[in-house]
């Protein structure tokens, strides 16, 4: 017990060594920051690919009319749109995330898409979700987790409040497979990356944070493992753009 408290004493900020309790403030800070040029940026950081990543998500989903869905870290909104779309009127999706900014952002973007009757929306932060045990059919979070301060408390809230034979996705950068693309990808990320946050969105800062914390991140085995110790009884990793991003499917049965 005393080494478990002694590690959670501190965590990373980045590259940074910080209070256990202080990373959610600051990585509170960096959204509220960047909400407003949150989809622009994602666009042009990734060329427009990650609405192809998300895509795929959408597809492993499989979600089906009637279901209940929970889009964690749901930012402005990409994945609950379409799953709101999926599920009809007999259905529910409830975006979420930790951030007012960024909901806020996404309430008012799906809003203007017409989309409302089936859409609930909930500030929660993942490690205490504020929701019945076995109650959603799918949860998905994309390019969320890492920014979340205990992922193991937050996995297992995922598999408290999932239905058995439900699924949970996670979307995420992770660690390049492909020989050579590893030193591409730090070059893009600690020269270019930081400067396009400048130019583009006045945030240098924020996008150096961006590129530090995907490093930080557990790669895709650990990851994989991290969800079975949660409870899950599989998990299938799926490797985009070589590695980049990693797609997890996870199952309660």
């Amino acid at each position: 017990m005393q080494d478990e408290h002694k590690q959670r004493d501190s965590t990373h900020f980045g590259y940074q060594t910080v209070d256990w309790s202080e990373k959610q403030e600051r990585v509170a800070d960096v959204f509220h920051s960047v909400a407003s040029n949150y989809d622009l940026m994602n666009d042009v950081m990734s060329m427009g690919v990650h609405r192809l990543w998300k895509r795929f998500t959408i597809d492993l989903a499989a979600v089906s009319a009637g279901q209940k869905v929970l889009d964690l870290a749901g930012g402005t909104g990409d994945l609950a749109s379409r799953f709101a779309r999926q599920v009809g009127d007999t259905g529910q999706v409830i975006l979420s995330d930790i951030n007012d900014s960024m909901l806020r952002q996404g309430r008012s973007r799906l809003i203007d898409q017409g989309l409302a009757g089936n859409l609930d929306y909930a500030q929660a932060n993942a490690e205490a979700l504020p929701f019945a045990d076995n109650y959603f059919d799918c949860i998905t979070i994309a390019f969320g987790l890492r920014n979340v301060t205990d992922k193991d408390a937050a996995l297992r809230e995922m598999y408290r409040v999932l239905k058995p034979g439900g699924r949970l996705l996670v979307l995420e950068f992770s660690k390049p497979v492909i020989p050579g693309l590893g030193k591409i990808y730090d070059m893009y990320s600690f020269s270019l990356l930081p400067k396009l946050g400048k130019w583009i969105a006045r945030d240098e800062k924020s996008y150096r944070y961006l590129a530090e914390s995907i490093r930080m991140h557990p790669d895709q085995q650990t990851l994989r493992g991290m969800a079975l110790d949660a409870g899950f009884d599989s998990c299938d990793v799926y490797n985009l753009s070589g590695g980049i991003v990693a797609l997890h499917r996870a199952f309660k049965f």
